[in-house]
C-alpha cells in the first residue's frame, strides 16, 4: 500500500546548497541572509519592507503591538482558523471578538466583521484560507486596520491586487508544509516604516536605546532564511504544480458528491489546500472521523481543514457556517511533490470509502 500524505515540504538540492554556504559562512544567526530573505519577499508582495520573525504567531503578535493594541481593546477574527490569530490577541492583552465565515468561501464574512464592530475595535485579523484571498474589497470598505495573514495564500490575487498589499500589516508563516517553508519561521510586511521599526524593536531586546519589557528574542536565523530563499526561487513552480492537482481532482471528483473549492470572480486560488465538502453518504462531525480513519487506513491521509474552531474552545453559540465546514470539509492531499498518479489512487479511494 502507497502512504499519500496530506502535506509534505518540498527540500531539494536548491535548499542544501543554500544551508551548505551559510554553515560555511559561519555566520548562522540572524544577518545577511535574513536581509536578502526579507528584501526578497517584499518585492514578491509588493510591499517596502519586511521583518522576518520566529514564527507566523509571533508575526501576528508583533504586528498587533505595533498597532498599540492592548488592554481594553478589542480585535475581530474568524471562528474557523487555528489557534494562532486568537493566542496573538491574547497575549497583547486584547479581547478577541469571533465572527462566523462566508459558508461557500471559508473566509470572513464581512457583513458579520460589521454588526462585531465596536468602538474598542483596533484591527480585523483577515486569514485568507485554504489559497482563496478573503474578500478584501468589502473588508477594506469597512475602514478598520486589516492585518492580512497570508500564511496559506502567497501569490493570490483580488481584484487585481496581489494579496498581502491591502492591510495596514501583512503576516507570513513559514512552517514547514507552507506555501514556502524555512522549518519555522514568519514576517511582518507593510508600506508603513514607522509601524516596521516599532516591530524590529520588538523582535530582538540587545543593543536598544532603552528597556523595553515587550520585546523578546523573536530573530529568524540565517539557516532558515538561507531556505526561505531558495524556496521563494521556485514559488512559482510550487504555485503551478499545486493549481495542477488541483485540477486533477475537479475532473476526478463527482461535483454531485464532493463540492469542489469555490472562487469567486475577481479572485484567484493558489491551491494550499484543497478543501472539498462532502455532499453525500455523512450525516455528522462523528461520520466525518470516521470515514477519515477508513481513508487513513487504506493509506491516504486526509484531514479536517481546521482541527476545532475556536468558538468551538470557548463554548461559544451562533456559528452556523463554521460548524457547517467543521462537520462536512475535509482537506485531501496536495503539495508540489504530490505525482499525478497519487491523485488518482487518493480520488479513487475517496469515492470507494463512501459506498
Amino acid at each position: 500500500m502507497t502512504f499519500i500524505p496530506h502535506s509534505k515540504p518540498s527540500l531539494g538540492p536548491e535548499e542544501l546548497r543554500a544551508v551548505i554556504e551559510v554553515l560555511q559562512s559561519g555566520q548562522i544567526t540572524a544577518g545577511p541572509m535574513v536581509a536578502q530573505f526579507e528584501r526578497g519577499m517584499a518585492a514578491y508582495i509588493g510591499l517596502q519592507g519586511a521583518v522576518a520573525v520566529s514564527s507566523g504567531t509571533v508575526a501576528l503578535e508583533l504586528a498587533l503591538r505595533a498597532l498599540g493594541v492592548g488592554h481594553g481593546d478589542n480585535v475581530i477574527l474568524p471562528s474557523y482558523v487555528c489557534s494562532a490569530p486568537w493566542l496573538a490577541v491574547q497575549r497583547v492583552g486584547a479581547q478577541a471578538r469571533l465572527v462566523d465565515i462566508n459558508s461557500t468561501t471559508y473566509n470572513l464574512d464581512p457583513q458579520k466583521v460589521r454588526k462585531a464592530r465596536t468602538s474598542r475595535t483596533r484591527a480585523v485579523i483577515v486569514p485568507h484560507m485554504f489559497g482563496l484571498p478573503a474578500d478584501l474589497t468589502s473588508l477594506q470598505a469597512l475602514d478598520m486596520p486589516l492585518i492580512e495573514d497570508c500564511a496559506q495564500t502567497l501569490g493570490a490575487m483580488e481584484q487585481g491586487r496581489a494579496v498581502g498589499t491591502v492591510g495596514t500589516l501583512t503576516v507570513c508563516s513559514f512552517y514547514a508544509t507552507k506555501l514556502l517553508c524555512t522549518g519555522e519561521g514568519g514576517m511582518v510586511l507593510s508600506n508603513d516604516e514607522v509601524l516596521l521599526e516599532r516591530v524590529r524593536a520588538l523582535r530582538e531586546y540587545d543593543k536598544a536605546p532603552s528597556l523595553n519589557t515587550s520585546a523578546g528574542n523573536c530573530k529568524l536565523t540565517d539557516l532558515q532564511a538561507a531556505i526561505g530563499v531558495a524556496q521563494l526561487n521556485q514559488l512559482g513552480e510550487f504555485l503551478d504544480k499545486r493549481s495542477a492537482l488541483a485540477a486533477l481532482y475537479r475532473d476526478l471528483l463527482p461535483a454531485e458528491v464532493f463540492t469542489a473549492p469555490v472562487v469567486p470572480a475577481g479572485r484567484t486560488h493558489v491551491y494550499y489546500r484543497f478543501v472539498v465538502r462532502l455532499m453525500k453518504g455523512l450525516q455528522s462531525a462523528d461520520e466525518l472521523t470516521d470515514y477519515l480513519s477508513r481513508l487513513a487506513h487504506r493509506g491516504v491521509q486526509c484531514r479536517r481543514p481546521v482541527f476545532r474552531p475556536l468558538h468551538r474552545y470557548l463554548d461559544l453559540p451562533d456559528f452556523p457556517a463554521s460548524d457547517e465546514a467543521d462537520s462536512s470539509a475535509i482537506s485531501l492531499p496536495l503539495h508540489p511533490s504530490l505525482t499525478e498518479e497519487a491523485v488518482r489512487q487518493a480520488a479513487h479511494i475517496l469515492q470507494e470509502e463512501l459506498h
